[in-house]
């Protein structure tokens, strides 16, 4: 690599400090037409740098991956309509969840330690469940997923308390007036991590009822993502999953 061979000849006094910089800092990221891709993300996060599909055209999502799949033997982009997975298809370990809209690509078994579970109040939010879930996954989590369980009905929410207990976070995922995350963090001591959905009537204003009633939540332990971002909230349970895991 010519990193290594930088830190080699620096070693060796063969370049300076300066020249040891400059090399790092363009090694660092690729420029291509359509995009600057990080080539470090994995190194800092532990997870490669995600592709956000929607309102890229299928050639770009195309060149993006086609630059990706040097570096990375395992990556994810959401938000991607079918006419993105057909440009990408014929790439060998590429998987397309139309439900979620994630695009998957896999070179490599992915090894799960721990779990978190992902339970939305209705069937509509499960689009945003599935990207959590896909993302916790793609990150090394066990995904135990319970979806239609709204408080509408709360012998139902009840029924899984157990189980959501038993996990080492728990995303909540509502649209309408947002209740969810609330009630559920009121009944295990796990951390919770609320998705506003753009699911509901005129007065849930695409969302915006659900991401104000959950940031203004009394139920400790809480935090919240925007709206309709699954991959966001994913991310977070499988960071908490891997720090728990640790201890």
């Amino acid at each position: 690599m010519k990193l290594e061979r930088a830190l080699d000849e620096f070693k060796n006094n063969k370049i300076t400090k300066e020249q040891l910089k400059k090399l790092i800092l363009k090694e660092s990221f690729t420029s291509i037409e359509s995009a600057n891709i990080d080539n470090n993300r994995k190194n800092r996060r532990g997870f490669p740098e995600s592709v956000y599909c929607l309102h890229k055209t299928p050639d770009e999502v195309k060149e993006i991956f086609f630059e990706m799949r040097k570096i990375n033997d395992l990556f994810i982009g959401t938000k991607a309509k079918k006419e993105h997975f057909e440009e990408v298809r014929n790439f060998k370990g590429i998987e397309y969840n139309e439900l979620s809209g994630m695009l998957i690509y896999r070179n490599k078994k992915i090894k799960k330690k721990g779990s978190i579970a992902v339970i939305s109040a209705g069937t509509s939010d499960k689009a945003i469940a599935e990207e959590a879930a896909i993302t916790a996954e793609c990150m090394g989590c066990n995904v135990i997923r319970k979806y239609d369980y709204g408080i509408a009905g709360l012998n139902r929410l009840l029924s899984v308390r157990d189980e959501l207990e038993n996990t080492n976070a728990v995303i909540a995922i509502a649209g309408m007036e947002g209740a969810l995350p609330s009630v559920v963090a009121g009944l295990i001591s796990k951390p919770v991590i609320a998705v506003p959905t753009s699911v509901g009537y005129g007065a849930s204003m695409e969302g915006l009822a659900a991401l104000l009633a959950m940031l203004n939540s009394c139920s400790p332990g809480i935090s919240v993502v925007n709206i309709d971002n699954g991959f966001g909230a994913g991310y977070i349970a499988a960071l908490i999953n891997k720090q728990s895991e640790k201890e």
